[in-house]
């Protein structure tokens, strides 16, 4: 979230980004007038205290002028005021509460080099880095791939749990493996702590790493408990620092999480149905890291740097685009995505994200560091390393060979076992098992008749 002081301070800073995303800029006077109000109040509150202790030293001098009377009224007015105090602390919590909710629903401040635009349609592409395969037949769509090679089956998938889901079978499975620990490997040789953390949170953890808006929309809850589904490993990582006061010699601290994803994909309907590009539940690498504000921009370099490493590495055609003020998540203040190429599709695919968000998520779940005396809040940074449903997608649709089969980028052969996924041969029909029968009988042989001498 936002520092208060920074909304008080510079008011048309927060309506300008508000401006740019295509937001509301009333919320800014709604938190300002309620921030107004609960000051005066508290101010109210704190001398009312100053008052009942002056008043205290008042009923003594009384008393000790044997003055009842004065002593008496003086008492009277002692004894109401903790009433008037009273009431003041209720609706100062009913105020805080009102303006922590509006304060948690603003989005981040952006980044000054974050292009205008309304949505997707308007993100700027930064580089693209390989050419997309030429074939000699036309593509196939991943998923008319994968279900001739028995490696994905969605109906079963849909009728046991519903749309967005799916089975993955046979050396598929092994592949996804591979892909998770090949980027596991990458990230850990460069430093990055690695975690597997729970798969739920509660309440507090998760909107401290997650905007509140996105609950509804994103987020899967369980029924009757206190918590919810993580999306990304992303949540709990960050939830893993929650609270904590760290020594800034230690920054930067860099994470690599490891877990399964869900994601409600609410919004969606109708939009890439086919296949396991969005899917409700999926395996994800995620890089975390937490810095001082003035390492947040080499750290970012490093994470995007790593991300595109990956998928160098895999062979994959790819884009970087720069998110426009419209499509950018109200928690970040600027992210890259990587778009793979998809040739089935004819266009570049999101991967992968690379957010920074300043301090904002660091002031949501409390985490500081130690610097000269003085704690200050931490900046925070995400990157997806790889989703690998999506990245198999990927991988299929441009490793697929004219018979059906799959070759497999060399960087994997380590991890995978072998080198393709090998397309089954068709099925001979009744003629051509009879004639390749014919073929292969062998011819009787005439045993020839001794001469009697």
């Amino acid at each position: 979230m936002l520092d208060i002081k920074l909304i008080r301070e510079n008011p048309k800073l927060v309506k300008d980004t508000l401006r740019k995303r295509g937001m509301d800029e009333k919320d800014v006077d709604v938190l300002l007038n309620l921030d107004k109000d609960w000051r005066e109040l508290k101010q109210a509150n704190d001398n009312l205290r100053a008052s009942r202790n002056k008043i205290s030293e008042k009923i003594n001098e009384a008393k000790k002028q044997k003055n009842e009377k004065e002593a008496e009224k003086l008492i009277k007015e002692a004894q109401e005021i903790p009433v008037k105090i009273q009431e003041n602390e209720k609706k100062l919590l009913e105020l805080e509460e009102k303006r922590k909710e509006v304060l948690l629903n603003l989005p981040n401040l952006l980044e000054d080099d974050v292009p205008l635009g309304k949505d997707e349609t308007e993100n700027k592409e930064i580089k693209k880095v390989g050419k997309p395969k030429k074939f000699n037949f036309e593509p196939k769509h991943h998923q008319d791939i994968l279900t001739a090679l028995d490696c994905l089956d969605t109906e079963q998938g849909a009728k046991v749990a519903g749309a967005r889901f799916y089975y993955l079978k046979n050396q598929i499975v092994k592949l996804n493996q591979a892909l998770q620990a090949f980027a596991l490997d990458l990230l850990t040789r460069r430093g990055f702590t690695p975690m597997q953390p729970p798969y739920m949170l509660n309440l507090n953890a998760m909107s401290g790493a997650v905007h509140i808006s996105a609950f509804q929309d994103a987020i899967y809850k369980i029924q009757d408990e206190d918590l919810y589904l993580i999306g990304t490993a992303e949540h709990p990582l960050v939830a893993y620092m929650r609270d904590k006061i760290i020594d800034g010699k230690g920054l930067p601290v860099r994470f690599v999480g490891i877990s399964p994803c869900f994601r409600r994909e609410a919004g969606t309907h109708g939009k890439d149905t086919k296949g396991i590009f969005r899917v409700h539940q999926f395996e994800k690498i995620e890089q975390v890291v937490i810095c001082k504000k003035e390492q947040a921009k080499k750290e970012f370099d490093l994470l995007l740097k790593n991300l595109e490493d990956i998928f160098k590495t895999l062979n994959i055609p790819y884009r970087l685009v720069i998110l426009c003020s419209g499509d950018t998540g109200k928690k970040d203040a600027k992210t890259i995505d990587l778009e793979g190429w998809f040739p089935a599709q004819k266009a570049y695919r999101e991967l992968g994200s690379c957010s920074t968000l300043k301090d904002f998520q660091g002031r949501r779940s409390n985490i500081r560091y130690m610097e000269k005396g003085e704690t200050i809040i931490a900046d925070t940074l995400n990157n997806t390393a790889i989703a690998t449903e999506r990245a198999i997608a990927c991988l299929v649709e441009n490793f697929q060979q004219k018979d059906g089969s799959i070759k497999i980028p060399k960087a994997l052969w380590k991890y995978t076992g072998f080198k393709e996924i090998k397309a089954k041969k068709p099925e001979k029909t009744k003629k051509e098992k009879k004639e390749k029968a014919i073929k292969n009988k062998k011819p009787k042989k005439i045993k020839s008749k001794k001469r009697k001498q």
